[in-house]
């Protein structure tokens, strides 16, 4: 990916080429701006409250230098730094950008001891997550890491569920053995493939956007595989 001045268009595709560009989606509730971050293609999300500028942000992973050029070109101040799970990849940044915002940090409880900033807030399943008028529900995924949390926004006319490493085009995040991946595979099924509908949108933690109308057919595939 080549990497230069950053720009935000609104041509929201959710895939990103170019980490010079930042890409927004406008709901009705709230605007949603996905950023490409570090040597790992991480995904940084920015989402802001339409009706009160309240901005969350989701992972800090990477390059706090540009997380901080995402944030003055987006006129936006995280009210809320929320981190998805502890694996390094998603919160190198986050001290730095604590630092720098004085933002409160927020995780999973299952994962806090593996971040090394420590959360304002330990996050549990069903928790709502509140940033301005936005109601987010924390979603427990365990299987990736033991305290992956999704989160969920209901804009009036579809979900859009940030999912971090849990669920991604294709199939589960990546698990260590067969446990875990049963823990995984069953908690996607019954917590997000189970009580959403095929219109709602996936961010994970790397790569492209799916939904799980796309994904829902493969489900059996993926059990059987096993991975």
């Amino acid at each position: 990916m080549t990497q230069g001045a950053l720009e935000i268009t609104d041509d929201y595709t959710g895939h990103i080429e170019d980490q010079s560009i930042a890409q927004r989606r406008t709901t009705p509730v709230a605007t949603v701006i996905k950023m490409s971050v570090g040597p790992m293609d991480n995904n940084a999300y920015l989402v802001t409250c339409t009706a009160t500028g309240a901005t969350l942000l989701i992972d800090a992973a990477n390059e706090a230098d540009r997380l901080q050029e995402l944030l003055t070109a987006a006129g936006a101040k995280p009210d809320l730094i929320f981190t998805t799970h502890r694996h390094p990849d998603h919160w190198f940044a986050l001290a730095d950008v604590k630092a720098a915002t004085g933002a409160p940090t927020w995780a999973g409880r299952y994962d806090d001891e593996g971040i090394p900033v420590d959360s304002d807030h330990l996050v549990e399943d069903g928790e709502t997550v509140s940033v301005g008028d936005l109601r987010l529900t924390a979603i427990h995924l365990k299987g990736h890491t033991p305290g992956s949390i999704a989160l969920a926004l209901d804009d009036g006319t579809r979900t859009h569920i940030f999912s971090g490493d849990s669920l991604f085009p294709g199939g589960v995040g990546k698990t260590q053995n067969e446990d875990d991946f049963a823990s995984l595979i069953d908690d996607v099924s019954t917590k997000l493939f189970d009580r959403y509908g095929d219109d709602t949108a996936i961010y994970p933690g790397h790569g492209d956007d799916t939904t799980l109308g796309t994904e829902r057919s493969s489900l059996p595939e993926w059990r059987e595989r096993g991975w």
